[in-house]
């Protein structure tokens, strides 16, 4: 029976096992992937908690594999799936998970992976360049505008510092001191975070800031607001929608279409967009992986690599 790490009831990481399980068989319009990596994001911890994402309903099957993307070989096909074969190499969101052996695919928002695209940094695309790639769209700033993401140093902020540049914008990126020197590596100016951190970005763009991407939420993200004079350009992936409609802003809108996870691997490829991973574990010390993100030491994107 193939590995798989998974949580067994809602609660802290005592709650984590690396277990045996049954492998997944693929209903109609699913994937079976042999999984090469999983990325490793803080919605997974969340998860493991009891957080449940917008619209998710219903009971949770325990043990639930933890994880949220991965890339690897397609096994099989389910029913109804067009465009895809066994041995055909792909990446996507995971419907139950991605610490794991093997995994399954959504077929609609499942992309293949280009071969000059690694599986590793094909596991990091589906949650955070793509949520990345989504606001920056959203967002709709024409060339030359200014960009200010807060959490910039984290995975997703990585991303959207990268993207913006790609897409022809000024970005400035608020983290904490320590993250200076890799903020600065993507092309943005850094602001420290910390108290009055909103002055110190208006007087870091004196030209103005013509968009907000929040990662952070809470004050963070109410301090963000008054930086803008059209509060439509105040985006959050980082705080509840109640919250960010309230200071005249929205969430993220994510597309989950497998035009945008092609779209981010082409950037990866044509070197506009540097997953940074800076951190990779084997399967079996996963546990160690998403301690490293849920401790918030995480700098760039970590990855569960699995040997095959």
């Amino acid at each position: 029976m193939p590995d798989a790490y998974v949580f067994t009831r809602y609660g802290g990481p005592e709650t984590e096992a690396l277990v045996e399980v049954d492998r997944p068989v693929p209903g109609p319009d699913l994937l079976l992937i042999a999984v090469r990596a999983a990325g490793v994001n803080p919605v997974d911890w969340k998860v493991r908690t009891g957080y449940r994402r917008t619209g998710e309903t219903g009971d949770r099957e325990f043990p639930a594999v933890l994880g949220s993307e991965a890339s690897g070989v397609v096994e099989e096909v389910g029913e109804g799936v067009e465009g895809f074969a066994a041995g055909d190499e792909v990446f996507g969101s995971t419907v139950a998970g991605g610490y794991a052996e093997y995994a399954l695919l959504p077929a609609a928002v499942a992309a293949h992976k280009p071969a000059e695209l690694s599986f590793a940094d094909a596991a990091t695309l589906p949650v955070a360049a793509a949520t990345a790639y989504d606001g920056i769209r959203q967002l709709d700033l024409p060339s030359g505008a200014t960009v200010l993401v807060t959490g910039a140093g984290g995975g997703v902020g990585a991303a959207v510092l990268q993207i913006a540049r790609a897409f022809g914008l000024g970005a400035v990126g608020v983290a904490s001191e320590g993250k200076k020197d890799f903020v600065e590596s993507l092309g943005a100016v850094h602001v420290p975070s910390g108290p009055d951190w909103a002055e110190r970005a208006r007087a870091a763009a004196p030209q103005g800031i013509d968009g907000v991407y929040d990662l952070v939420g809470g004050d963070v993200l109410s301090e963000a607001a008054p930086l803008l004079t059209d509060r439509t350009k105040l985006i959050t992936a980082g705080a509840p929608t109640e919250d960010v409609e309230r200071l005249g802003g929205a969430r993220v809108a994510r597309a989950r279409n497998a035009a945008v996870l092609e779209a981010v691997a082409h950037l990866v490829v044509n070197g506009d967009l540097n997953p940074h991973i800076t951190e990779t574990f084997p399967l079996d010390r996963a546990g160690e992986a998403l301690r490293t993100v849920e401790d918030g030491h995480a700098r760039g994107k970590v990855v569960i690599e699995v040997a095959r």
